[in-house]
């Protein structure tokens, strides 16, 4: 598993200039660092944020890392306790059901309208990302392809010009994001493989703007994740899981 956090402290640089500028990417990058730290599973589900580990690896004092805890907090990957610190939130088979559900009902809708909008300079952009996340796949290289995959998802919801499905679509996809990462080390079958030929249906439709086809393979596509992201909570656990 790859992780964007050294295993020692290597302190964050902000950019030269601007004081505004440094202040806002040096916050960028411990948000996207932390984020990718929690997604990854690098904290077991339910267990307490080590604050003063991350502090030391991050090279940051705990202000800024409680404010981008903030930020994961409305995202829905973690849980702010009052004085307590925070905790990684822990979803219950339940709570995944429900909530990949919702995610193909959106992505599928998504999917519909892209097709009657998307340009084809929009398009290209995806095919990139897939290429891309293609080549992470055959390097095995869990860290990049997530997030080339992630980019293709949220590409395809700018795409349908629909403010309010993509507000609803951010809000509950930060709080999966952590289990659909997961889902890709299930072991009763290889799902990491049977996702990439899923992406191949998902931009042949697209190129071909067939809206409804689209829409059905985007809505199984997120079927067939919370099955694997199931199959991965209830499989016995020993150690961290290895890439496929």
């Amino acid at each position: 598993m790859k992780s964007t956090i050294p295993d020692t402290g290597v302190p964050i640089t902000p950019l030269a200039g601007n004081s505004d500028r440094q202040e806002a990417s040096l916050h960028g990058e411990i948000l996207l660092r932390l984020r990718d730290y929690v997604v990854e599973g690098n904290i077991p589900e339910g267990a307490r944020v080590p604050e003063r580990q991350l502090c030391e690896m991050l090279g940051i004092s705990r202000t800024p890392l409680r404010e981008a805890l903030k930020v994961l907090a409305a995202e829905g990957l973690i849980e702010l306790l009052p004085n307590r610190g925070a905790r990684v939130r822990q979803l219950s088979q339940r709570d995944i059901e429900e909530l990949f559900d919702v995610m193909a009902g959106l992505e599928s809708l998504a999917g519909r309208l892209a097709c009657e909008a998307i340009t084809d300079a929009e398009i290209t952009a995806i095919e990139q990302l897939h290429y891309e996340m293609y080549g992470h796949y055959l390097h095995r290289d869990m860290h990049g392809y997530f997030q080339a995959n992630q980019r293709i998802h949220e590409s395809i919801v700018d795409a349908a010009r629909n403010d309010t499905l993509k507000i609803a679509y951010a809000n509950f996809a930060g709080r999966i994001r952590r289990v659909r990462y997961s889902a890709n080390f299930a072991r009763k079958r290889q799902r990491w493989a049977e996702a990439m030929r899923e992406h191949e249906a998902i931009l042949d439709a697209l190129r071909r703007r067939a809206g409804s086809e689209l829409s059905d393979v985007l809505f199984q596509h997120l079927r067939n994740k919370r099955t694997a992201a199931i199959e991965h909570l209830t499989e016995p656990q020993v150690g961290a899981p290895a890439s496929p």
